[in-house]
């Protein structure tokens, strides 16, 4: 039985074809699944947040899977992801960081198969309608330049005031005609998060 109380979940697919008046080909792609989910904890204090830890745990799996599934990929051909949520206006910033921190990471590193490298993420409180930049990151080598990148993303009635928008995102690429050196993702070994 699930743990999180779902309103909606939104899937969004972007495709980048021509950048700097260039084809890209293949199409960069990033995929976004937001979950809007009830706080219960809204408008009231808790010392205790495990049971917020818990719904991320069944979050970064789920989400994970259908960015995975948006992109038409198997999880070895993912190559960055990130996490982000905002909290309703009746929320406070550690219910988002409670979701996204302790236990949202081991799913969808599963979800992606392996994610040597730590998740990037952010968070912020905002009313319905807010915009947040999900920071995207190599999965397995944070060194990996051309894999620095933001999807924004927003759902036009989510947060409530009560509720807290928690959003996976997942991409088959970095950014578009890289050309800032650095690592490259052929060269990465994956085996300590950085290189």
């Amino acid at each position: 039985m699930s743990k999180a109380n779902i309103r909606k979940i939104v899937t969004v697919v972007d495709e980048i074809h021509r950048e700097a008046d260039r084809t890209i080909s293949p199409p960069t792609r990033r995929a976004a699944a937001i979950a809007v989910i009830e706080n219960s904890f809204a408008g009231r204090y808790e010392e205790n947040l495990e049971a917020l830890m818990e719904i991320g745990a069944e979050l970064g799996g789920l989400l994970g899977d259908k960015c995975v599934s948006a992109l038409g990929i198997t999880p070895s051909q993912t190559e960055s992801y990130g996490k982000a949520a905002i909290v309703g206006v009746d929320g406070e910033l550690e219910h988002a960081a409670a979701i996204l921190h302790p236990s949202l990471g081991a799913p969808l590193r599963k979800a992606v198969e392996k994610g040597a490298a730590l998740v990037p993420s952010s968070k912020k409180r905002a009313a319905a309608g807010a915009a947040i930049d999900v920071p995207l990151g190599h999965k397995d080598a944070a060194y990996v330049r051309s894999h620095f990148d933001a999807m924004e993303v927003r759902v036009c009635d989510a947060p409530r005031a009560n509720e807290l928008m928690v959003v996976v995102a997942v991409t088959d690429s970095g950014r578009p005609l890289p050309r800032v050196g650095g690592l490259k993702t052929d060269e990465a070994k994956g085996q300590d998060g950085l290189r």
